[in-house]
């Protein structure tokens, strides 16, 4: 009953968007007092419960997608944007602007949060797709696709990371045979993906308002070096976090001092201060110039910090309704294969759930017992755990939303372009991962 609550609901929600012409925030809204409600959640707490769902999405992505848009914005309003686009476009070609774009984000990808990886490479793939003339997905789909393997099959990006913890895995080999999978899953997700979509007809607009300046000439443009330095200080600081929290002693000032500026709200935060600088007081902006970068910026965000945030509202609603827990026991019992077990387990979850790390977790400590008692491959565990985890990208996570609003895509393109993307990289993932462990 409660998955069958879950569908109606999400129906729901789909029909307030294409039928009613609902915004998507209110259909959100609406679809969440309905699960909450038919779940059997007490009349005065599903409120509380949106609430927290709102505030605990917003909370964590509010001041990342804030400093990002304007680190993006005036990135673009001062040519930096335009000059790593185009620098790509003249070194790998027009013909190979996707596997440009999908490199330099499965490079940028591997240390950041999805969402953060978002926010710093949406303008430039804005950009190279004004300055190249290609269709957006050219560019948007390659980069979607090279942030969601980083962030599935990779240490050191979180999410591997915490899940070797759990498995007693070697991140070492885990980031092994993250690779071996995770390359071929790239090039078939990316570059081959892109072919289809382009047989499917889907071309959106480009939404001009998010993160798009005006185009410069070739001499007014900033260095390429100053532009490149610039937008990765937050992959720069992340990164140096990481390392000195391995080679200084727990609790010093040193590595205090480290985890604040690699945070990821602070690393963004310096990132756009020194924009200012290099993007804006270098090239002769003065500083009301770029507040009206900056408004701009905010305004063209707003909409999707609330859709946003009713993504964030819908999934705790279902946390906390228990539809996760009830998924996962009826799971744990299926005699498959330990490694497509816990695939099937982390899929289901995050399709009803939404949440990507949620899944993780909750799978994670669903089949630790089997890792212990199999004698499975921890690392692979790892993989398939994290290939599940990814699986579907349903409406319940706030990252369909921002892929929605950001390509400017209808609810069906968005089936095309995300939700098929992200089913393409789990199974292919999962493939891979049953194909290794014949040899592992």
């Amino acid at each position: 009953m409660p998955l069958i609550i879950l569908i109606i609901g999400i129906l729901l929600l789909f029909f307030l968007i294409v039928k009613v012409k609902l915004n998507g925030f209110l259909s959100l809204m609406v679809a969440c007092m309905f699960v909450g409600l038919a779940e059997g959640l007490p009349l005065g707490k599903v409120v509380g419960v949106i609430e927290t769902g709102f505030g605990g999405t917003l909370g964590h992505l509010g001041l990342i997608i804030g400093f990002g848009a304007i680190f993006g914005r005036i990135m673009a309003d001062g040519g930096g944007a335009q000059r790593i686009a185009e620098t790509l476009i003249n070194t790998f070609g027009r013909k190979n602007v996707t596997w440009a774009v999908a490199i330099t984000s499965f490079i940028v990808g591997i240390t950041l949060f999805w969402e953060v990886s978002f926010i710093v490479l949406i303008p430039i793939v804005f950009t190279v797709v004004i300055a190249g003339k290609f269709p957006i997905l050219d560019a948007g789909i390659p980069m979607l696709a090279a942030i969601t393997v980083s962030h599935c099959f990779l240490p050191p990006h979180p999410g591997p990371v915490a899940v070797c913890g759990i498995f007693e895995a070697n991140v070492g080999l885990v980031l092994i045979y993250g690779l071996i999978i995770g390359i071929p899953t790239l090039f078939l997700s990316g570059p081959l993906y892109v072919k289809f979509i382009h047989h499917q007809g889907i071309d959106p607009e480009i939404n001009t308002s998010l993160g798009l300046g005006e185009v410069f000439d070739e001499k007014d443009l900033p260095p390429f070096g100053i532009s490149v330095f610039t937008a990765l200080i937050p992959v720069i600081l992340i990164i140096t976090s990481m390392i000195i929290n391995f080679i200084v002693p727990k609790g010093s000032m040193m590595e205090t001092i480290f985890n604040f500026v690699g945070s990821t709200d602070v690393a963004l935060a310096i990132a756009l201060a020194v924009s200012f600088y290099t993007f804006g007081i270098r090239r002769g902006r003065s500083i009301s110039d770029l507040m009206v970068s900056s408004e701009t910026a905010i305004k063209a965000i707003a909409m999707i910090l609330f859709i946003m945030g009713g993504g964030g509202a819908f999934k705790e609603v279902i946390v906390t309704a228990g539809v996760g827990n009830y998924v996962a026991e009826l799971m744990s019992g299926i005699p498959i294969s330990p490694l497509l077990l816990a695939w099937a387990i982390a899929s289901i979850i995050r399709l009803c759930v939404g949440s990507s790390t949620i899944s993780l977790f909750m799978a994670s400590g669903i089949v630790l017992p089997i890792v212990q008692q199999s004698g499975v491959s921890p690392e692979l565990m790892v993989l398939a755990v994290a290939t599940g985890s990814v699986f579907g990208g349903p409406p319940t996570e706030p990252c369909f939303w921002l892929v929605k609003e950001f390509f400017n895509l209808s609810l069906n393109q968005q089936f095309y372009v995300w939700c098929s993307l992200c089913t393409l990289i789990s199974v292919v993932g999962i493939a891979g991962v049953m194909v290794l462990s014949l040899f592992v």
